[in-house]
């Protein structure tokens, strides 16, 4: 693993901002750390990078203790905070080789560097441009090439999609998936869609505690719910689904089902019973695919 970070804790006075957070990420994977406004996401996130102190706890980058040894590790690690803080007047070429000139870099790699960030994040075209002067997009475009110039191991971007279109979203996507190829990259987030177009495994945080962990495909598998969907030629009366699940009206009014169940073919079993018991004719019975945000919603509520 990359990254270790075990029994993390952190306070601000009685707040407990994170609890005993443990979680791992390793190269080539992406791991999406997933959670509410407020959770204890960017606390986490500040404190792997050195930028905060933890109150109790361990973080371990490439083998050593990061906690212990922060400016020893931060040639290791590339960050791009939640406010993507940039010198609005400065230009992009410029803000890029300065920037290079803080992670110590030699002026050749910084050249060479700053060049292939350039053509990485799609910025040739306003490299001479003020910082200022560009889109929330490009701006987000030149925070990660900052978070990449110096080649870290361990690339952590927090909320680094908010604000885009979905033009800029793609982008940024592509650019995160190519990066994480030879990289441990963390993708902080409380966008659910973001998660599951980018992410292999995910770390959900609430409360400053770890509510679960594991795989993309694994979490989806093991949500309590599934939908189903149902359509018939007549109108329908939630009353008589009640105690199959918990049904709603669809996009398409009084003839269209919505019902979120816990076992998928009980269910169906009994939707069929009242079809055929109201006599009704069924245009079409189908069970919607699992995703992340019904999970997201079954662990995350009622903490």
């Amino acid at each position: 693993m990359s990254l270790q970070v075990s029994q993390l804790s952190k306070r601000y006075g009685a707040q407990k901002a994170l609890d005993e957070v443990s979680f791992s990420a390793s190269p080539g994977r992406i791991l999406g750390f997933l959670g509410p406004n407020g959770a204890g996401k960017s606390t986490a996130m500040k404190i792997i990078t050195g930028y905060l102190a933890a109150d109790s706890g361990a973080v371990s980058i490439l083998g050593e203790n990061a906690l212990a040894n922060p400016k020893k590790l931060a040639a290791q690690i590339g960050y791009l905070p939640e406010n993507n803080p940039l010198y609005l007047d400065s230009y992009v070429r410029e803000f890029l080789e300065f920037s290079g000139g803080i992670y110590g870099m030699k002026s050749a790699d910084i050249r060479r560097r700053t060049e292939e960030m350039i053509r990485k994040t799609g910025l040739q075209s306003e490299q001479h441009k003020k910082i200022g002067q560009l889109s929330k997009g490009y701006r987000q475009r030149v925070g990660i090439a900052r978070s990449l110039l110096h080649d870290p191991a361990l690339v952590i971007l927090d909320e680094p999609t908010t604000g885009l279109d979905p033009n800029q979203l793609v982008d940024i996507r592509n650019l995160i998936q190519e990066v994480a190829e030879n990289k441990t990259l963390i993708f902080s987030t409380h966008i659910m869609q973001e998660v599951e177009a980018v992410c292999h495994d995910v770390v959900i945080i609430n409360q400053g505690k770890i509510r679960s962990a594991g795989s993309l495909a694994d979490l989806k598998s093991a949500a309590t719910q599934v939908t189903l969907l149902l359509e018939t030629e007549q109108s329908l009366d939630l009353s008589w689904f009640e105690g199959i699940g918990v049904p709603s009206f669809g996009t398409k009014g009084t003839q269209e089902l919505v019902l979120l169940a816990k076992d998928a073919g009980e269910a169906r079993k009994a939707i069929l019973q009242v079809v055929s018991q109201r006599q009704l004719s069924l245009i079409r019975l189908d069970q919607g695919a699992k995703n992340l945000e019904t999970l997201f919603r079954e662990i995350t509520q009622g903490q």
